[in-house]
């Protein structure tokens, strides 16, 4: 487990809610995003939401279903979800890049320092879950990723919740806006690496971006 691969904060925390008198089941929400990815070839995701909307929750919820962090049967078996045929088939059967984007390094005040933690952060936790391949933390992320597809054919599903959040820091100029689309576009599309990524956030990318 590291800070980015295989967390086990999603578990946790939606562990913590599942307990809760007002928790409302919405795991139908993982077979919609099955269906999507196996039946019709979707594979990016983004749920847009004013706040206090539950976005994180629902993220949590797919981090803790999906990913091999620890596991969640004694969660999932009680709520809707597990009556979907292919339920066991998913079940912590992945390895999840769950990103908060809401999370700052100490004292941030540059966009650099921002995207650091968060490439950094993943290399480190690449070296570390595959120590045999011997990969460059010195090479981009996306790069080391595809290292990895290459050599173990694993794939990622991404759950990155509030993608939008560095862009209501005071610190974050148009142009770090430019640097971090391009950012994400270079992490996720077209890459062979991607099983699918589900994305939270305010507002739709659009508002940011004229491209895909």
């Amino acid at each position: 487990m590291g800070i980015f691969i295989n967390s086990i904060v999603p578990f946790e925390q939606y562990k913590d809610i599942s307990r809760t008198r007002f928790f409302v089941d919405k795991s139908e929400l993982i077979k919609e995003l099955l269906q999507a990815v196996t039946l019709d070839g979707q594979q990016y995701f983004c749920i847009t939401r004013p706040r206090r909307f539950g976005k994180t929750v629902m993220a949590n919820m797919i981090g803790a279903f999906f990913e091999k962090a620890a596991d969640a049967s004694f969660i999932f078996d009680q709520l809707r979800i597990s009556q979907y045929k292919d339920y066991q088939k998913h079940l912590n059967q992945y390895e999840v890049i769950y990103i908060d984007f809401n999370r700052m390094p100490e004292n941030c005040t540059s966009y650099d320092a921002y995207i650091h933690r968060i490439s950094c952060g993943l290399k480190e936790d690449l070296i570390r879950k595959y120590p045999e391949l011997d990969l460059d933390i010195l090479k981009p992320v996306w790069d080391t990723l595809q290292m990895v597809f290459e050599k173990t054919k694993d794939r990622f599903v991404f759950v990155m919740d509030e993608w939008d959040a560095v862009f209501h820091k005071d610190f974050i100029r148009e142009y770090d806006r430019k640097k971090y689309l391009k950012f994400l576009r270079d992490l996720l599309k077209g890459q062979a690496y991607v099983e699918f990524a589900y994305m939270t956030g305010v507002l739709p990318i659009a508002k940011y971006s004229s491209g895909s």
